[in-house]
């Protein structure tokens, strides 16, 4: 019996976390819900910050990078296009579209005049130099 209760359990909570994702009620009209977050690869050196995220498929113009002060929020429109020509049709489409994000705080402010950002076979690499006060401001990404 303490089995069974646990597995209740556990399907009532899978339930549940599935109202909670925020997947379950902004989802794609067809094809997969957008990923949650991207993975991202921070080292730390003497004089800057290096970021890898990865962000394969997107245009660079996609991509918007801010910075305030020690804050850094990676960002990207997602967009999902069907192609229809005379005699063909989409029989099934596997892409997303939306807007995904992520934000993370470093130890040191960033330098926002020098900091830079280029995307290149799916990875956007950023370069963040550390200053002690810095104003926000947005990056283009190259």
């Amino acid at each position: 019996m303490n089995s069974l209760a646990r597995i209740r359990d556990d399907l009532m909570k899978e339930f549940f976390n599935d109202w909670a994702s925020p997947n379950f009620v902004v989802r794609p009209l067809h094809g997969r819900p957008l990923p949650e977050d991207f993975a991202v690869d921070i080292r730390e050196g003497e004089q800057a910050y290096t970021v890898q995220a990865e962000m394969p498929g997107l245009r660079k113009e996609d991509i918007k990078v801010d910075i305030d002060g020690p804050r850094v929020t990676i960002g990207a429109e997602v967009k999902q296009l069907d192609e229809k020509t005379e005699n063909d049709r989409v029989v099934r489409s596997e892409r997303f579209f939306g807007a995904v994000s992520r934000t993370f705080q470093l130890a040191s402010e960033i330098d926002s005049v020098g900091a830079n950002a280029a995307y290149h076979d799916g990875i956007l690499t950023l370069t963040l130099p550390k200053k002690s006060s810095a104003a926000g401001k947005r990056i283009a990404v190259h």
